[in-house]
């Protein structure tokens, strides 16, 4: 049986999947000031982190209308699967499965599955990686559905960011007891938690937060040596490939993926962020 992913852009993957034909991504909008761009092949980090950084204003996203999920489901192939961004963090899913109900009153009922992934960036990655490894074993489309939602459930992520402002700005932290005043250095090591935000400890600086957030995998992980290891970093390979390191050193993971972030996750994480999921 065939096959099509979709995904919103927040999902970062590996980048020889951006040209698999059988993957779609459909892109958010984003905004910061007067500056407008799609979340797409035209994003460039660089200046899009410029522009962040000369603004007063706080960047934003728009989730894609259902029109642009809909015109993703429109396909040949038998099966649809569909992963988004937290359905906490973006109306991305809604849109989505709005689109699920305009496509089947159009053109009849189709097998299209949507994923509230109840993550971002590397976590939406993993899912659509586990999705094509389901279908490549040729199994039956109601059981990969079970399997994957069994998956979602399962995963853990974790961040450290440099700068917690287009979260905190955009609402999104409502789930941390408190924020840590940053003019002391302190970085939170923040989890997702059913697709809110948490934090789980902090550290005084980048590093000693980044070594705090490895300790917590160590302690937490299991079964890791049937898992995948997903690292995305915004604009910091060195930096990501340190916690990779760090990680492999203490647990053995099946494999090991760094990708870099593209425009929401970058939004979001804003410059040397660095996001963990298995």
């Amino acid at each position: 049986m065939s096959f099509k992913i979709v995904y919103d852009s927040c999902c970062d993957l590996p980048q020889e999947f951006y040209s698999d034909p059988r993957f779609q991504s459909v892109p958010l909008s984003l905004e910061v000031g007067n500056y407008h761009i799609m979340d797409d092949e035209t994003f460039d980090q660089a200046q899009f982190l410029k522009h962040v950084e000369e603004s007063e204003e706080c960047p934003k996203s728009a989730c894609p209308s259902p029109d642009s999920f809909m015109q993703a489901y429109k396909t040949d192939a038998d099966h649809v699967y569909c992963v988004t961004l937290s359905s906490k963090l973006s109306g991305s899913y809604n849109s989505a499965l709005i689109a699920k109900d305009l496509y089947e009153e159009e053109y009849g009922e189709k097998d299209i599955f949507i994923v509230d992934s109840l993550s971002a960036s590397c976590g939406l990655g993993l899912i659509v990686l586990k999705i094509k490894e389901y279908e490549d074993q040729g199994l039956p489309f109601d059981e990969i559905v079970e399997k994957v939602s069994a998956f979602r459930d399962d995963m853990t992520t974790f961040f450290v960011l440099d700068n917690l402002e287009t979260l905190r700005k955009n609402g999104r932290l409502s789930g941390m007891k408190a924020l840590v005043a940053a003019t002391l250095s302190i970085k939170p090591v923040c989890q997702g938690d059913e697709g809110n935000i948490i934090q789980r400890g902090q550290g005084v600086g980048i590093r000693k937060a980044l070594v705090k957030m490895v300790g917590l995998i160590e302690k937490e992980s299991h079964d890791t040596e049937d898992r995948i290891l997903a690292i995305s970093h915004c604009n910091n390979y060195e930096r990501a490939m340190l916690v990779r390191d760090m990680i492999l050193a203490k647990k053995k993971f099946k494999d090991a993926i760094v990708v870099d972030m593209r425009g929401v996750s970058t939004m979001y994480a804003n410059d040397g962020g660095i996001i963990v999921t298995y």
